[in-house]
Formats: C-alpha cells, structure tokens, sequence
C-alpha cells in the first residue's frame, strides 16, 4: 500500500479512484498526566506525555485509514492529511483521510 501525501504518485498511475478513507479515534486526557503536564508548564519543555498520546492517536487513525482502503481493494491513498479537533472538554479527535486508488 502506498501512503502519500501528494497527488500523484511517479511512475504509476491512477486507474480509478475508489472514494475518501478515513480514519479516528478520540483521546482524553488522564488527570494525573495533567498534573505533571502543569509543572512541565511553568517550566518550559516538551510535556512528553502528551506528546506519546497525540502520537499515539495520528498512528492509531493512520492505521485505520489503511484499513479502510484495504476494504475496498486499494493500491494507494493518496493526499493524505491529518486533522486534530477538541470534541468536548479534555478530550480530542485525531483524523487522518485521504483518496483511496487502484493504479497501473
């Protein structure tokens, strides 16, 4: 499976496009990270913690992006991109979508 965040793809082609794949999931925060999150605050830094689960959420919709174009027989995604939006307090959506493809 090619995975690209531009149009095309060099040397191949696009034979049909399959429809838009997409992928999510919604992660909320822990309290006690938040706790150690605010130290982090007042410091400076990287609030590492965050970092592993905003990390772990763009692999977590990434993979079910795949899966999705899996399920209608893809080559390829093409234009891929990632999207984060707040749902409700402390908590956030990771999206990750893109243009499912069969290629020659």
């Amino acid at each position: 499976m090619i995975i690209t965040t531009s149009e095309n793809i060099p040397g191949k082609q696009v034979s049909k496009i399959l429809g838009i794949v997409r992928g999510n999931t919604v992660r909320a925060r822990n309290i006690g990270r938040d706790i150690g999150a605010g130290f982090k605050n007042i410091v400076g830094g990287e609030i590492k913690t965050y970092t592993d689960m905003i990390s772990n959420a763009r692999d977590e919709a990434h993979n079910r992006m795949i899966n999705a174009a899996i399920d209608l027989g893809a080559d390829a995604i093409i234009n891929v991109r990632y999207m984060t939006s707040m749902v409700m307090q402390g908590a956030s959506e990771m999206l990750a979508f893109g243009t499912a493809v069969k290629l020659k």
